[in-house]
């Protein structure tokens, strides 16, 4: 997964070990834009479709993320993520990833580092 893939091992263990899997059925809405969040989605299957008022829709699938943002500030959810099917995903919330973060700052530096990557990924093709 991107997000994390310049961790090491036992930084990628530290991170699993915060999530928890849940299980989502075809058209389920998943998150809201506008609605305050502070979970991770990370996609171990099945697809989601993601919507941003003006720009096109997105479908994810396997190994895609999102959330990753609110994550980080507890802020307003700028994209509705709709299950299209049957979808599976590892979820991290704030609270646990935070307290690992203040322990291991090396997770910290990696995450910033991919999400400046995904915002001017953004920035260029909205």
């Amino acid at each position: 997964m991107p997000l994390f893939a310049s961790l090491s091992r036992r930084h990628l263990n530290k991170v699993a070990g915060l999530g928890k899997i849940r299980r989502f059925h075809d058209g389920t809405l998943i998150v809201r834009a506008g609605e305050p969040g502070e979970t991770l989605y990370v996609l171990l299957d099945g697809e989601v479709s993601v919507r941003r008022p003006g720009l096109s829709t997105r479908t994810l699938g396997m190994g895609n993320f999102f959330g990753e943002i609110a994550l980080l500030d507890s802020g307003a959810r700028s994209a509705t993520v709709v299950a299209t099917g049957p979808v599976v995903c590892l979820t991290i919330r704030q609270a646990p990833f935070l307290k690992l973060l203040h322990s291991e700052p090396a997770i910290a530096v990696a995450l910033l580092r991919e999400v400046a990557v995904r915002l001017r990924t953004a920035h260029v093709t909205s």
